[in-house]
């Protein structure tokens, strides 16, 4: 029997805080041998960053600030009971702007990403209206906090498009990072709603263009045949200008859930698609590899979240992000209980998952 959608969001939101929380020990080491030589060859199980990393000072399964700021998306939705701007923005300038400093060794989490830099020393030292404090990283800070986004709109992709997209423009300033961001969101989305991640998902991401439901730019027919003007929705009809140039963002899926399904197509061990998709930050490198992992190990989230923790780089949002697809694909009873168990907020995470879900 299929899981049930609150199930699937429970493992979607718990995924992400777990894939955060394993990251936080061997997070950014570009020399696979120096992070093997610290962790062992094969790391399984939360670890203690060393005291010359980026997270030193955290404890074995403690979020890091990915973690703290997709809670603190959370607790903003439920409070609001949805995305409210004025208000998200009232929290960061009460509750998360104060504790940072513009430094990157410092704040919460032991490392403060270049957005959020950017982002204080914007509106802190410079004092610019929140319509003037978007930074140019073409990082995933966004796809982070909006996992939470994706779960509670999984099923009015409308909104959850047009509000991840006004709250990654507060951060980001690249119209690319917001179409990737929103097209990462939508695949959530989609298996929340119970759909799998498969060769078929970008074809039915597409359907959702074609009703108006995502704000992608698209000049084709169905397959990417040559259009028909019966058949293409005005674009003045939807969103007017700044729709999203195109609609690859949401194509790229069903190609990378093909090579994981392609027996001619081999990367073993399966963490070393960090490497053939890139093992650095910026977005075009994580998500395929992130789509990837989460198609090959579709019904199998330990599997799925190690791969893409043991393949080095930027391990953290690789896990996070994987995790976050494995366990909306799996839910949140197939997550092994050593992942809860080994969660440091393990009963505050759970308790406000749990009142998340709710509320979807």
């Amino acid at each position: 029997m299929k899981n049930s959608k609150k199930e699937r969001a429970k493992g979607a939101l718990m995924g992400a805080f777990i894939g955060e929380a394993l990251g936080v020990g061997p997070h950014w080491y570009y020399d696979l041998e120096e992070m093997r030589q610290e962790y062992g060859e094969w790391i399984d199980d939360y670890t203690e960053p060393k005291s010359d990393r980026y997270h030193a000072g955290l404890e074995a399964g403690q979020i890091s600030q990915a973690g703290i700021l997709l809670k603190m998306m959370a607790e903003h939705l439920i409070e609001n009971d949805g995305y409210a701007q004025d208000a998200f923005c009232k929290m960061m300038d009460q509750d998360f702007l104060p504790k940072i400093s513009g430094e990157a060794m410092a704040g919460p989490g032991g490392y403060t990403s270049q957005s959020m830099r950017h982002l204080w020393r914007a509106r802190v030292e410079k004092e610019l209206p929140w319509d003037q404090v978007a930074g140019n990283a073409d990082t995933t800070e966004s796809i982070e906090r909006n996992i939470a986004q994706a779960i509670f709109y999984a099923d009015d992709l409308e909104s959850l498009s047009l509000n991840i997209t006004a709250n990654t423009a507060l951060t980001q300033s690249d119209n690319l990072i917001a179409s990737l961001t929103v097209a990462y969101s939508s695949v959530l989305a989609f298996l929340i709603q119970g759909e799998s991640l498969d060769s078929k998902i970008s074809a039915k991401l597409m359907q959702a263009v074609d009703q108006g439901k995502l704000p992608f730019h698209k000049v084709t027919g169905d397959n990417l045949t040559p259009p028909s003007n019966k058949n293409v929705v005005k674009e003045s009809d939807l969103y007017g200008e700044g729709l999203f140039a195109s609609p690859d963002g949401l194509l790229s899926p069903s190609y990378m859930a093909q090579a994981a399904q392609d027996d001619d197509i081999i990367i073993e061990p399966a963490w070393k698609a960090a490497i053939v998709y890139g093992m650095p930050c910026a977005i075009y490198h994580m998500l395929p590899a992130v789509y990837y992992l989460s198609a090959r190990f579709n019904d199998d989230f330990e599997n799925g979240v190690l791969h893409a923790l043991n393949g080095g780089g930027q391990n953290q949002v690789r896990t996070m992000l994987t995790g976050a697809l494995i366990g909306a694909q799996v839910g949140f009873s197939k997550i092994p209980k050593r992942f809860i168990e080994g969660l440091q907020q393990k009963d505050e995470l759970l308790a406000l998952t749990d009142k998340f879900i709710e509320k979807i």
